[in-house]
């Protein structure tokens, strides 16, 4: 099978190894040369994914079996068209137009599937934030309806911070969109990921454990499996994520966040793909990582079970300064810890808090994840990214 795969960081090459490693052909696309999937795939694009025409032509030169985003900006109501041509969007391409944009999936969630979700309104200007702020009250979280990574998210303690929030979304707005979503602020006690798995051929969603994360600046520091969670709620975040990812429908793997607080489960966010804090994977926590998980229901290869193995967590390694030729230190001191393993993305420039690279540490199951997780930050600290 050909698979085209728009967007090709640090996910998109952990996806293309798996895909190469059961026969298939990837063409990777993004906005520049060098990118990290593009290093590993048969094939490369480089194309603004905004300009459909562009897009138009490099789906009509590949005549892809299956499309594959792996970023939000994307023209996305073009899948419609490709999926008409017989050529599978992933999941679909109502999924994966719906969950570009917040807005789309969160209507849907809270509106359409009585989802709970913290209370939300739009803005559109700086003055209907002011307004957006005053409804939903302080604190709030406010978003670009098209970002990633945590670019443009912020947090609204006090007034004087609205016009600050609405200039920082904007400048971390991804597309052509300028609009943010504003959250109530939901005092939780913690945040999960549910990576969840939907299969063709009528056969089961399944769950993989879920996952626990800490974010900074909206983007994930480290991520742990398993997390901490009763059973009540995990079934009530099951149950959650079955619904909205039926009603998206199509098969991959879907990374569903929600939070857990005093008063329930509340759903927060969907990616249609591979989950960042889904890194933990890769620690060999499970029988297969999320990126096999993904290609095997995208491919209607049944997966007749998810197996929880060890314990794990991953650290995130980050550059501090803007760079275009960075280089590494302490490679060597990472790669004599016991149970421990690490992935360097290849990215070819830096720049402050961007993600270069992943410590990964695997325990016994028993093992107090909270240490699991203080190992993975001490390696993750090793290693220094150079300018």
């Amino acid at each position: 099978m050909k698979i085209l795969l728009l967007g090709s960081g640090e996910l998109g090459k952990e996806f293309a190894i798996a895909a190469q490693r059961i026969g298939q052909t990837v063409i990777a696309v993004d906005s520049y040369e060098g990118a990290p999937a593009m290093q590993v795939a048969h094939g490369f694009e480089v194309i603004n994914m905004l300009d459909g025409e562009a897009l138009d032509r490099i789906v009509a030169k590949h005549q892809p079996d299956f499309i594959v985003p792996e970023i939000e900006a994307i023209r996305t109501e073009r899948f419609y068209d490709y999926e008409k041509q017989g050529i599978a969007v992933v999941p679909s391409a109502k999924a994966a137009n719906y969950t570009m944009n917040r807005k789309a999936i969160r209507d849907l969630a809270a509106k359409e599937l009585g989802l709970k979700t913290a209370n939300y309104r739009y803005a559109t200007s700086a003055a209907e934030l002011h307004q957006a702020v005053n409804d939903v009250g302080i604190p709030c979280v406010v978003k670009p309806l098209m970002s990633s990574s945590g670019k443009g998210q912020s947090t609204i303690k006090s007034e004087s911070d609205i016009e600050k929030a609405w200039q920082y979304a904007v400048e971390g707005s991804r597309g052509d969109v300028i609009e943010v979503i504003v959250e109530a602020f939901v005092s939780f006690n913690s945040e999960i990921t549910l990576l969840t798995v939907s299969q063709n051929n009528g056969l089961p969603t399944l769950f993989c454990a879920p996952i626990g994360h800490r974010q900074e600046r909206g983007d994930y520091q480290e991520s742990w499996q398993p997390a901490v969670i009763n059973n009540a709620a995990l079934l009530e975040a099951q149950q959650m994520a079955v619904k909205v990812t039926k009603a998206l429908g199509g098969a991959g793997i879907f990374g569903v966040e929600f939070f857990l607080a005093d008063d329930g489960v509340y759903f927060s966010e969907l990616s249609p793909r591979p989950h960042d804090t889904g890194m933990v994977t890769l620690a060999g926590t499970q029988n297969f990582n999320e990126f096999e998980l993904h290609l095997r229901a995208i491919l209607s290869l049944p997966i007749n079970e998810i197996t929880l193995e060890k314990a794990g967590a991953s650290a995130v390694i980050l550059a501090s300064e803007h760079s275009n030729n960075p280089s590494f230190s302490g490679i060597e001191k990472i790669a004599a810890l016991p149970k421990t393993d690490f992935r360097l993305f290849g990215k070819p420039s830096t720049r402050p808090y961007r993600r270069m690279g992943v410590a990964l540490v695997n325990a016994a199951l028993d093992a107090n994840i909270t240490d699991v997780v203080a190992e993975a930050k001490s390696a993750a600290a090793l290693v220094k990214v150079k300018a």
